[in-house]
């Protein structure tokens, strides 16, 4: 067939036309062939569950808390990350457990229904604990980034982690730092009646009686309780010279503020629920003056500098206790999804149970309980209405705080000295002549 036929064939007919219209049309130029746009490369949306008390006296830990899992969550869908082939878009399932054990049940099902590949959370021992057995049964790898009772990681569940300590290392660690720093004769312990504050207070009774010091009855209250008075005038007819609180702020700080208008002169300590910056809006900055708190890891202002930058970028507000874990929670979960090239749990709980991994907080890795290793536990004082760390506790030894800032940037610098020995070794090996 002779191609040339064609197109004599169309220029006559369009002359012929223009002939019969009495018109010319101006020559149009000849049109680029369009070229179609390079396919997008297939997507994946991957959910991952937080959980925390988002309404309530202690919301505003709740939302620190989720604050730190969606800053990971957006620089992972920044950072564009293959997983399977596909580019993974990570979504924030955040749910409000309003502290209450069984609300958390309910909306661990609700995710585990939602089919969440991993879950950070919860914020309280109190919710964890009844929601593990949910999310155990569904395969669902959980890291909590504040829970602190033992009984959470000693149930058997192997997709059950934390990246911070535990209250039997906690409560032992505020308990020497307490009986170290005042040396009290008589010391009175109070609790929430929840599993972190009653559970917390039992290590720091069992640890005070053991170096001797005398612990009054307990006391209970609430997590509720912000009418401390009937408590606190029977314990100053006993004239305790400190006073451990075992619960959130929410109630630690009305306890404290109560204390001092009574007259009471003890020494204050809480637990990391109460060691928080609310103390002095909740007490008054001359009330919350000296007293004496822990929280289960390294203090939030130890963080990565490029943690604390980005937090500070994007919420125009430092974290208060727990964001750094959280952040990290939820980079474990998106890294060991990595490591396995795929989001099924059943395939990627392997990678997480074996994983190593710098995080905001320092090296994580986790035993075989879920707990992480070498977890520190940090001692802080209200000084001029502002939290001081004073000392760390790790591996059973009291640290300095400013000798443990200097470790850890000695550290950071040796890890950065290896990097690059190992990157300059690689360079050398690769630009070297293979030898025969």
């Amino acid at each position: 067939m002779n191609t040339r036929i064609a197109p004599l064939a169309l220029a006559v007919a369009a002359a012929l036309g223009l002939a019969a219209c009495g018109q010319e049309e101006p020559k149009k130029a000849a049109e680029a062939p369009k070229v179609a746009a390079p396919a997008a490369p297939p997507g994946i949306t991957i959910m991952i569950g937080h959980v925390g008390p988002l309404t309530g006296g202690i919301a505003h830990l709740g939302k620190d808390n989720e604050n730190g899992a969606r800053l990971a969550i957006e620089q992972a869908n920044a950072a564009k990350i293959q997983i399977d082939g596909k580019e993974a878009k990570f979504v924030l399932v955040a749910e409000d457990d309003q502290a209450d054990p069984k609300v958390g049940a309910t909306v661990a099902q609700k995710l585990v229904d939602a089919k969440v590949a991993g879950v950070v959370g919860h914020l309280n021992s109190g919710t964890s604990i009844p929601a593990s057995p949910i999310y155990n049964q569904a395969g669902i790898p959980v890291i909590s980034g504040s829970a602190t009772n033992p009984k959470l990681t000693e149930q058997g569940f192997k997709q059950q982690f934390r990246v911070v300590g535990r209250d039997d290392q906690q409560g032992p660690a505020i308990a020497n730092y307490l009986a170290a720093t005042t040396k009290p004769k008589t010391v009175a312990v109070i609790d929430d009646a929840t599993a972190y504050g009653a559970g917390l207070a039992d290590e720091v009774e069992k640890t005070l009686k053991a170096a001797g010091v005398k612990v009054l009855a307990r006391e209970k209250g609430t997590d509720k309780t912000t009418d401390w008075k009937p408590v606190l005038t029977k314990l100053k007819g006993r004239n305790p010279d400190a006073v451990f609180y075992g619960g959130m702020d929410a109630t630690g700080g009305p306890l404290l503020k109560q204390g001092r208008e009574l007259g009471l002169k003890a020494v204050f300590a809480f637990g990391d629920g109460a060691c928080t910056g609310e103390m002095t809006k909740l007490a008054s900055d001359a009330a919350a003056e000296g007293l004496i708190c822990s929280q289960a890891g390294i203090p939030p202002q130890a963080a990565s500098k490029k943690f604390l930058e980005a937090y500070k970028a994007k919420y125009n507000v430092d974290p208060i206790i727990y964001a750094p874990f959280t952040y990290d929670a939820a980079n474990l979960l998106i890294e060991a999804m990595k490591k396995a090239n795929s989001p099924d749990p059943a395939k990627y709980l392997a990678e997480l149970q074996k994983i190593s991994f710098n995080g905001a907080t320092g090296p994580i890795a986790f035993d075989d309980k879920g707990d992480r290793k070498d977890a520190e536990i940090t001692m802080f004082v209200m000084k001029g209405g502002k939290l001081e760390p004073t000392a760390i506790v790790k591996g059973g030894k009291t640290i300095a705080y400013n000798e443990f800032l200097q470790m850890l940037t000695g550290a950071v610098t040796a890890a950065g000295d290896a990097a690059k020995a190992a990157v300059d070794a690689a360079a050398k090996a690769t630009s070297e002549p293979a030898k025969k």
